[in-house]
């Protein structure tokens, strides 16, 4: 019997094993942090840049349509991910560079393959999900508030800083089999996952 899960919100969510790391089997979608407090929401261009600028917590939903939060969830900024606040429910945390290094190096090069969702890509020929991770393209939103790689990459926060404006994350996209490491702006739109305390 697995147990059932909650965040913050009271809405359950799906897991799934994968050695000894307990993952989220879909993308985090709280619009509060684990205190309460609410994320603001970027409706604009201006709104998420000024939010990055600044260094303060935002999410959105691709293309600031609430139509696409139905499938691939919300867009949070490194601010929201790192906020002192939690963004994680409780017992749970945004995994760190070590711990996607320990996913991908026990899924070894093919990691990309095995955690693709099955649906959602524009191509997924080289997808089987064998893990049950189910990442899916939910594109992202850089610093300036535009969209891009909807239905063709996902990009998944660390928790991990690699400079003083830029932060490790996972990167997969619809044509290779690989879960690249790379980092980016802080200020970008990306997707999360969770990972068991």
């Amino acid at each position: 019997m697995s147990d059932v899960y909650k965040d913050q919100e009271g809405n359950s969510f799906i897991t799934v094993m994968i050695g000894d790391q307990l993952w989220m089997a879909e993308n985090l979608n709280v619009l509060s942090f684990a205190n309460g407090d609410s994320i603001p929401k970027a409706r604009s261009e201006e709104e998420w840049e000024d939010a990055g600028d600044e260094a303060r917590p935002a999410w959105c939903y691709y293309a600031y349509d609430d139509g696409n939060g139905q499938k691939y969830a919300r867009l949070y900024n490194w601010y929201a991910v790192t906020d002192p606040r939690g963004l994680a429910p409780k017992g749970w945390h945004i995994p760190s560079d070590e711990e996607w290094n320990k996913l991908s190096d026990q899924l070894g090069n093919d990691a990309g393959t095995k955690i693709r969702s099955k649906d959602g890509w524009k191509t997924n020929d080289n997808t089987n999900n064998k893990t049950g991770f189910s990442a899916l393209p939910g594109g992202y939103c850089n610093e300036s508030g535009v969209f891009r790689g909807l239905g063709e990459v996902s990009c998944l926060w660390s928790a991990t800083e690699s400079s003083d404006k830029f932060a490790y994350y996972r990167f997969l996209k619809q044509d290779s089999d690989e879960l690249f490491k790379l980092d980016y702006g802080k200020g970008d739109g990306f997707s999360c996952r969770c990972i068991k305390d």
